[in-house]
Protein backbone atom coordinates (compact mmCIF):
# COMPACT_ATOMS: atom_id res chain seq x y z
CA UNK A 1 0.00 0.00 0.00
CA UNK A 2 2.70 2.50 0.66
CA UNK A 3 4.75 1.58 -1.90
CA UNK A 4 1.64 3.08 -4.39
CA UNK A 5 0.95 6.15 -2.44
CA UNK A 6 5.08 6.67 -2.60
CA UNK A 7 4.39 6.03 -6.44
CA UNK A 8 1.70 8.32 -6.96
CA UNK A 9 3.45 11.46 -5.58
CA UNK A 10 6.52 10.97 -7.70
CA UNK A 11 3.96 11.01 -10.83
CA UNK A 12 2.25 14.49 -8.73
CA UNK A 13 5.81 16.09 -8.60
CA UNK A 14 6.76 14.96 -11.90
CA UNK A 15 3.58 16.23 -13.75
CA UNK A 16 4.12 19.71 -11.25
CA UNK A 17 7.35 20.07 -12.92
CA UNK A 18 6.59 19.75 -16.03
CA UNK A 19 3.91 22.56 -15.24
CA UNK A 20 6.26 24.85 -13.35
CA UNK A 21 7.46 27.70 -15.79
CA UNK A 22 11.15 28.09 -16.81
CA UNK A 23 11.23 31.69 -15.39
CA UNK A 24 9.82 30.41 -12.54
CA UNK A 25 12.75 27.97 -11.79
CA UNK A 26 15.10 30.26 -12.73
CA UNK A 27 13.97 32.75 -10.30
CA UNK A 28 14.24 30.72 -7.48
CA UNK A 29 17.76 28.61 -8.49
CA UNK A 30 19.03 32.35 -9.04
CA UNK A 31 17.72 33.24 -5.51
CA UNK A 32 19.11 30.06 -3.62
CA UNK A 33 22.54 30.27 -5.69
CA UNK A 34 23.26 34.51 -5.19
CA UNK A 35 22.11 34.29 -1.45
CA UNK A 36 23.77 33.34 1.50
CA UNK A 37 21.83 30.82 4.24
CA UNK A 38 18.41 30.56 2.60
CA UNK A 39 15.88 28.26 3.74
CA UNK A 40 12.45 27.46 2.03
CA UNK A 41 8.44 27.64 3.56
CA UNK A 42 6.17 25.68 1.76
CA UNK A 43 2.53 27.05 2.20
CA UNK A 44 -0.45 24.62 1.89
CA UNK A 45 -3.28 26.00 -0.34
CA UNK A 46 -6.17 27.63 0.54
CA UNK A 47 -9.47 28.39 -0.95
CA UNK A 48 -8.05 31.74 -2.18
CA UNK A 49 -4.23 30.98 -2.44
CA UNK A 50 -2.56 28.07 -4.44
CA UNK A 51 0.28 26.40 -3.10
CA UNK A 52 3.31 28.67 -2.42
CA UNK A 53 7.18 28.36 -1.69
CA UNK A 54 8.85 31.44 0.37
CA UNK A 55 12.78 31.78 0.01
CA UNK A 56 14.18 33.81 2.89
CA UNK A 57 18.14 34.51 2.86
CA UNK A 58 20.49 34.92 6.26
CA UNK A 59 20.00 38.59 5.90
CA UNK A 60 16.06 38.70 5.52
CA UNK A 61 15.56 39.11 2.08
CA UNK A 62 12.67 37.00 0.61
CA UNK A 63 10.63 35.76 -2.64
CA UNK A 64 7.74 33.95 -2.54
CA UNK A 65 5.84 32.49 -5.84
CA UNK A 66 3.12 30.28 -6.48
CA UNK A 67 4.12 26.78 -7.57
CA UNK A 68 1.48 23.84 -8.84
CA UNK A 69 1.50 21.37 -6.11
CA UNK A 70 3.38 21.98 -2.48
CA UNK A 71 5.13 18.68 -2.90
CA UNK A 72 7.26 20.77 -5.80
CA UNK A 73 7.95 23.04 -3.86
CA UNK A 74 9.42 20.49 -1.15
CA UNK A 75 11.40 18.70 -3.73
CA UNK A 76 12.44 21.75 -5.47
CA UNK A 77 14.17 22.55 -1.53
CA UNK A 78 15.40 19.07 -1.60
CA UNK A 79 16.91 19.28 -4.75
CA UNK A 80 18.77 22.60 -3.75
CA UNK A 81 20.20 21.21 -0.20
CA UNK A 82 18.60 23.45 1.63
CA UNK A 83 16.11 23.51 4.74
CA UNK A 84 12.59 23.56 3.99
CA UNK A 85 9.85 24.32 6.95
CA UNK A 86 6.23 24.10 6.62
CA UNK A 87 4.31 27.37 6.45
CA UNK A 88 1.50 26.23 8.94
CA UNK A 89 3.61 24.43 11.77
CA UNK A 90 7.17 26.76 11.25
CA UNK A 91 6.75 30.82 11.86
CA UNK A 92 8.56 32.80 9.50
CA UNK A 93 11.54 33.80 10.98
CA UNK A 94 11.99 37.81 12.03
CA UNK A 95 14.97 38.60 10.16
CA UNK A 96 12.32 38.89 7.21
CA UNK A 97 10.14 41.50 8.66
CA UNK A 98 13.41 42.86 9.94
CA UNK A 99 14.93 42.87 6.28
CA UNK A 100 11.88 44.46 5.20
CA UNK A 101 11.58 47.71 7.83
CA UNK A 102 15.16 48.46 7.15
CA UNK A 103 14.07 48.25 3.10
CA UNK A 104 11.30 50.62 3.91
CA UNK A 105 13.31 53.04 6.54
CA UNK A 106 15.99 53.16 3.57
CA UNK A 107 13.81 53.99 0.78
CA UNK A 108 12.26 56.99 2.98
CA UNK A 109 15.82 58.67 3.81
CA UNK A 110 16.61 58.35 -0.02
CA UNK A 111 13.21 60.40 -0.65
CA UNK A 112 13.49 62.57 1.76
CA UNK A 113 17.38 63.95 2.18
CA UNK A 114 16.90 66.17 5.10
CA UNK A 115 17.11 62.74 7.21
Amino acid sequence: MGWFSRKKKQAEVARGSRQVADALRDHLNHFVTTRRGVEAWVEQPTSFNPPSILLVAADGESTRRGLPSAEYGYHFADECGIPCYDAGVVPYPTRMREYGLRAKRDARRAADPRR
